[in-house]
């Protein structure tokens, strides 16, 4: 088992390097260009701006049973579909019950905003957040 982390906007980077650490994880960090990080234990991957560069590393690189730490709904139903874990940063696990149901959620989104209807605005990251994305995290890889 592995640890993938769409890493770009990660808010949770600190949390993953530290239980991969003690849980003696190899830990793989996805970059675009324009971010620099270094934190002695990962292996850092960095890779063009382009559009979807990081995603298409990820499914490339990712093998059975890794764990994929992505925001990115169209990356984890690839990686649900490839028999690998998903999570995202605020803890939820995605799965074969709830992803077709996100993709949605994201389509309907898309639509609205195209349309100039307002949507609502993404929450400000709390501690509770990180609790739950770690307790969520640690249950990933005890399965």
């Amino acid at each position: 088992m592995r640890i993938l982390v769409d890493a770009d906007a990660c808010p949770v980077k600190d949390i993953i390097l530290d239980i991969a650490k003690k849980e003696k994880l190899e830990l793989y960090m996805y970059f675009d260009n324009s971010h620099v990080y270094e934190d002695n234990y990962s292996k850092v991957i960095i890779l063009d701006k382009s559009k979807d560069s990081v995603d298409m590393a990820i499914i490339n690189d990712l093998k059975d049973n890794d764990i994929v730490v992505t925001q990115d709904y169209g990356l984890a139903s690839i990686v649900i579909s490839k028999n690998a874990k998903v999570i995202n940063n605020n803890g939820l696990i995605y799965n074969s019950s709830n992803i077709d149901r996100l993709l949605f959620e994201r389509f309907l989104g898309q639509k609205f905003r195209t349309a100039n209807i307002k949507t609502k605005n993404m929450k400000k990251r709390t501690y509770e957040m990180d609790k739950k994305f770690k307790e969520n995290f640690l249950k990933l890889i005890k399965l």
